[in-house]
């Protein structure tokens, strides 16, 4: 019986049948990346706002105040009395009542008319100029309320870690296709419940399970696409990752149309259920057909595949074998029972957790650095292009190792740079950020492809979904981090992405080196790769 490889080989490893599937499904990464970056444009800052007076609203409409009228009611004797009160997290000790005057509804406050005003926090009511603009503004994310939008993005990131291990088990035992399409479907149906969400509770849940549902279609695309394309296409995962550069760059357009931060959910929600038509364009995984002793349907769907690219299956074909090695219940402890793969696994786990948190750290930043947003958001979307052209030319000439190695020093340096640069060259400090967005790009990709190669067949699914998860691990701790620590100094933030980028440039170095080597199939495979510190020693040995 031949092996699952050997036919494909025959009906074409690359062919226009999987060109086809493989375009199909890159879509998928553009409004993966739509939702992953949402956060910086769904809340934006919503400018010029000010803490209400309990009671204001039925005065002003009883007085017919503008909102400048009523605002000045209400700041300007706060800041005569205290010049560095802003009136956005504290207001006035006073409340305004029917038998307030509107032609001097402060006469009867005696703090005020004093000079000497008794001010209080600000606890629910704030008047903003453009109300529906993001999220801010709709729930009041402001002052001791700001590190709930903190919170939004790290529930999308646990949602996305969640999605990876119910999801990925799911996709294993039903389906890669039916899984696909149910995520595609729950993708937008969750969409559309956050833009309506009637409160931040609301929001968040359904904003997590938006998450879940789309790490299943990211996921299962990625998966349906590298099992259908022979052993030697292992770049293909890079090239997936263009697609999600593009989304980025999309991104900032759509907002700068959309003037709502509900329209922009709508609009990066909604392209899901166009996805679902793929189920009269892409067939299940003829390689999990295989695993499920479902060799039938599996060998017909190789004989479509074969006709559309212009081959020919020998008619002889009646089964097909596919190696089923994998460790019937792996755990943690298989990953680290041996130096090698113990080595492997906490360098690459560290180096998803840096390359996530850094990565999306840099994406959020641009939210609160000021400048123009959308063009900003645009150029480092697009510098992300070349990461993946840069990645190519150099992982077969220099390996992977080197490549992945100097990328982070890469980033590390220019975050570090980027934090002393003065403001008035912001030129050059965009111009050097934008590197570093850059090198933790190519980083990013590269740890997707050393994963798979450093895990032997029997351990690999199961490791490449370990260490990942720590990539939204990362994104959890992001924007905590991010948004807390910029509060304190803005550029601190740089400073510990600048650090865990060089430790984890040292690091890598530490890992064996995959170019031209065949992917291992037992873990003594893995164990006989040297890295460079074994390298060294036996240079020194002799």
């Amino acid at each position: 019986m031949p092996s699952f490889d050997e036919v494909l080989k025959e009906a074409g490893e690359f062919g226009r049948f999987q060109k086809r599937v493989f375009f199909l499904l890159c879509q998928t990464g553009v409004t993966f990346s739509f939702l992953f970056a949402s956060v910086v444009f769904l809340g934006q800052a919503p400018g010029n706002y000010w803490c209400r007076i309990p009671g204001a609203a039925e005065l002003s409409k009883r007085c017919d105040w503008s909102l400048e009228e009523e605002q000045n009611f209400t700041l300007l004797p706060l800041r005569l009395a205290n010049g560095s009160a802003s009136g956005q997290c504290e207001r006035l000790d006073i409340s305004w009542d029917s038998s307030t005057s509107c032609a001097s509804p402060l006469a009867h406050s005696p703090n005020v008319s004093t000079g000497s005003p008794r001010l209080t926090a600000c606890q629910g009511s704030w008047v903003y100029h453009q109300p529906r603009l993001s999220i801010v503004s709709e729930y009041n994310l402001v002052c001791g309320h700001s590190w709930m939008l903190d919170l939004s993005q790290a529930i999308l990131n646990l949602g996305f870690l969640a999605g990876a291990f119910t999801l990925g088990y799911a996709a294993d035992r039903y389906g890669r296709i039916l899984i696909y399409l149910l995520s595609c479907l729950g993708d937008g149906i969750c969409g559309i419940i956050v833009a309506f969400a009637p409160n931040f509770t609301v929001f968040l849940i359904f904003r997590f399970l938006q998450g879940v549902f789309a790490k299943g279609t990211w996921m299962t695309c990625y998966v349906i696409v590298t099992e259908i394309v022979g052993s030697s296409q292992r770049i293909i995962g890079i090239v997936i990752q263009i697609f999600f550069t593009l989304g980025i760059m999309i991104l900032p357009g759509i907002a700068y149309l959309v003037p709502t931060w509900q329209g922009i959910q709508l609009a990066i929600s909604l392209p899901n259920f166009l996805f679902l038509v793929y189920y009269w364009f892409v067939p299940e995984s003829p390689r999990w057909l295989l695993t499920r002793k479902k060799g039938e349907k599996a060998l017909k769907i190789m004989h479509d595949i074969a006709k559309h690219n212009g081959k020919y299956l020998s008619p002889h074909y009646s089964e097909i074998t596919v190696s089923n090695a994998e460790v019937s219940n792996p755990s943690f402890l298989d990953l680290v029972r041996t130096p090698q793969m113990r080595r492997n696994t906490l360098i690459l786990m560290y180096a998803w957790f840096t390359s996530a948190l850094i990565y999306q750290g840099l994406v959020m930043r641009l939210g609160i650095v000021g400048g123009n947003l959308y063009l900003d958001f645009f150029i480092s979307g697009a510098v992300e292009l070349p990461a993946a052209l840069l990645i190519l030319v150099t992982i077969d000439r220099f390996g992977r190792r080197l490549p992945f190695a100097i990328s982070n020093f890469v980033a590390g340096i220019a975050c570090l740079i980027t934090a002393f640069l003065p403001e008035d060259i912001p030129w050059f400090k965009t111009t050097v950020a934008t590197l570093g967005r850059l090198g933790i790009t190519i980083a990013f990709e590269i740890v997707y492809l050393v994963n798979s190669e450093l895990y032997p067949t029997i351990l690999r699914n199961f490791g490449v979904s370990l260490c990942s998860s720590l990539c939204d691990l990362g994104g959890i701790i992001a924007p905590f981090l991010l948004f807390r620590l910029a509060a304190v100094w803005l550029e601190l933030p740089l400073i510990i992405f600048s650090i865990l980028a060089v430790v984890c440039g040292i690091l890598v170095m530490l890992l064996p080196e995959t170019k031209g080597i065949s992917l291992p199939e037992t873990v003594e495979d893995v164990e006989q790769l040297s890295s460079f510190l074994d390298t060294a020693a036996a240079w020194e040995g002799q």
